[in-house]
């Protein structure tokens, strides 16, 4: 005989809520710039613990995603990135001109660093900057980044990535962007580019930049650390 499970009040009168409050958050729609929305969520995971981040981050993204503009993904690692934070929302590219087409047309794309320079093309396109990059936690490395025609601005911490077509090794260029009084690291190359991570935010006009190894090199956005 089957057993009728016993009626739990109380976790009912918290779903109802969470819906409730959900609805009212969606009802408030975007609050309208990449760099709002992280000073906003650093300060509402101020004082979360980390097992239980990952929920409400699933929960919040869901939200911005259903009142956020179109997203591509292009690659493997930006699609499972994509599902995570924002749903299956994502609509799959199968180039990275493809997913860039989505963000010239004011629209999101994530795509994977991976081998291919797509990032160099950046340079070239000053319309698009990169708002984000995937994982976005402090302790870990950017496996994708996030592009759209918002200019990305300060939030308190945040990753700047610039683009260099210098043939000096990776070491050298760490060590001449630190004697400029920025802190370095590489993060990918390919196709006679190199790609690095500044600590900061860096605008692309900083002077300590002026002297930066390259013949084509500049700044292509940042990205806020959680």
């Amino acid at each position: 005989m089957l057993v009728e499970p016993p009626e739990d009040l109380e976790r009912l009168a918290l779903d109802r809520a969470l819906i409730a409050a959900a609805r009212a958050r969606l009802a408030a729609g975007a609050r309208g710039s990449a760099d709002a929305d992280a000073i906003a969520l650093r300060e509402i995971l101020h004082d979360i613990p980390s097992a239980e981040r990952p929920a409400l981050r699933a929960v919040l993204g869901r939200i911005e995603a259903a009142t956020g503009p179109a997203l591509a993904t292009c690659g493997p690692l930006s699609q499972a990135l994509a599902a995570d934070r924002w749903g299956l929302i994502g609509r799959p590219a199968a180039e990275p001109d493809q997913a860039l087409l989505t963000a010239r047309q004011g629209g999101r794309a994530l795509i994977d660093l991976g081998a291919r320079p797509w990032w160099g093309k950046l340079l070239a396109l000053p319309m698009l900057k990169v708002i984000a990059a995937l994982p976005d936690d402090a302790a870990g490395t950017p496996r994708a980044l996030l592009v759209s025609t918002e200019a990305p601005g300060p939030t308190g911490d945040d990753r700047t990535f610039w683009v260099t077509d210098s043939p000096a090794s990776d070491a050298r260029i760490v060590a001449a962007l630190g004697e400029a009084g920025l802190i370095a690291a590489s993060l990918a190359a390919g196709g006679g580019l190199k790609l690095f991570v500044l600590t900061g935010y860096v605008q692309a006009e900083d002077g300590r930049l002026s002297n930066a190894p390259g013949q084509m090199s500049g700044v292509i956005g940042a990205a806020p650390v959680y």
